[in-house]
């Protein structure tokens, strides 16, 4: 039987098609088995499967989905285990730094509603009690401020205002307290204006936890701030002449609940300057601490102009 040339040719083409289509789909089957595989793998916790695919491949998007998903979940796997663990160091340190304080409190109290002290020596009492309870205030408002800044549900309100003057009335504040405590200061501030978004709160915040960290810890007797404009940012640089922090203590300053004096007389409680980190952090800017032993430590803060 004699075919058309052009049956013939169009039969043929048809059987290339149907043997291409089924090579194709042959592929695509073995593809999809191989997602089926490694979504199950991820399903049952094992995050470091990845799909090799090539530029060609029908599945390829979903591959590079499916990738991203592993590592974004990977990522946060291990920032999960990261903070449980940080949560673990920080319940251990709470148990020791709030019932220490408040076992001391109640021996006072216990001590004063016995009458077991009397005249002069029980006022003592009451003084030293309620200085504890004030330092049990604000160590739980410190802490409470921490986690509201570690948990990201710290709001912030930036607003565009002249960072200069800002901080020059911060310090006005400060000034009676710096004199009080018998510390003499230097203020360095341009009197052109510097626009900036910042956080009002937030960076007053940061100046008074630095400032008190200087009245608490470094027993200098000058303080001096400098703030400076360099191109698209602010520099805030703050300095004491005080006992300054030990090389091996530097590196942990801004720890969570650390103390560079290990005795649990001394003042402080250690969120200070990790708060300040936090917020500086929220403020997209950047500290630095340089310290001589003996010759004192400078603080060193920049903020962008704009976020």
């Amino acid at each position: 039987m004699n075919l058309n040339p052009f049956l013939l040719f169009a039969l043929i083409l048809a059987i290339l098609l149907i043997l291409f289509l089924v090579f194709h789909l042959n592929k695509l089957r073995e593809q999809i088995f191989l997602i089926q595989q490694v979504l199950n793998d991820l399903k049952g916790g094992n995050l470091n499967r990845r799909l090799l695919t090539n530029k060609q491949d029908e599945t390829r998007q979903i591959c590079l989905a499916i990738n991203e998903i592993a590592r974004n979940s990977q990522t946060q796997l291990i920032l999960q285990k990261q903070s449980q663990q940080a949560y673990k160091q920080l319940m251990t340190s709470l148990s020791h730094d709030v019932k220490t304080p408040l076992a001391s409190l109640v021996g006072y109290l216990e001590a004063i509603e016995e009458n077991l002290v009397v005249g002069e020596e029980k006022d003592q009492y009451i003084h030293v009690a309620a200085q504890k309870a004030q330092h049990l205030k604000q160590f739980v408002e410190h802490l409470f401020e921490w986690v509201k800044l570690d948990s990201k549900e710290q709001a912030f309100h930036f607003v565009s205002l002249d960072f200069f003057e800002l901080s020059r009335n911060i310090m006005a504040d400060w000034i009676p307290i710096l004199e009080s405590h018998g510390l003499s200061y230097e203020i360095h501030i341009p009197e052109t204006p510097c626009i900036v978004s910042v956080d009002v709160n937030a960076y007053t915040r940061i100046l008074n936890n630095l400032l008190q960290n200087v009245l608490v810890h470094s027993q200098g007797t000058q303080v001096t701030l400098c703030i400076q404009e360099i191109k698209q940012q602010v520099q805030v640089s703050l300095s004491d002449n005080g006992k300054g922090i030990a090389p091996q203590n530097l590196p942990h300053i801004f720890d969570r609940l650390y103390q560079c004096d290990s005795s649990r007389n001394a003042n402080g409680n250690g969120l200070g300057l990790a708060i300040t980190k936090e917020l500086i952090h929220a403020l997209k800017g950047t500290i630095l601490a340089n310290s001589t032993p003996g010759m004192g430590t400078e603080f060193l803060l920049t903020f962008p102009k704009t976020r």
